[in-house]
């Protein structure tokens, strides 16, 4: 599982030049199942994804080709986590820690 926070590194008239490309871009991802959340941020200086994978190198590789990120309006940070405890209903989504 991955936390992905966008950080906008352009003003929000360029921003929001590209939010249509975005959100088509979004929703794509979502009919991947790659994503299960997201949002803007309060104050409106980015945004916040919660991604499903379990390879980070797929994800940096994804987040690539968002075109907030294609268009230089944004800079990505991914968290990697293990989602160990869930609410009711979010099951599939639940990890087990690795073995030692």
């Amino acid at each position: 599982m991955f936390i992905l926070d966008l950080t906008y590194t352009a003003p929000l008239a360029r921003v929001d030049e590209l939010l249509d490309a975005h959100v088509t871009w979004l929703n794509a991802q979502y009919e991947a199942g790659v994503f299960i959340a997201s949002g803007r941020k309060e104050p409106r200086e980015g945004g916040v994804i919660l991604a499903v994978g379990d390879d980070r190198a797929a994800i940096e590789a994804l987040t690539a080709t968002d075109p907030f990120s294609v268009n230089g309006v944004c800079a990505y940070r991914i968290t990697e986590f293990l989602a160990t405890k869930v609410a009711p209903g979010l099951d599939a989504y639940r990890q087990e820690l690795p073995t030692a």
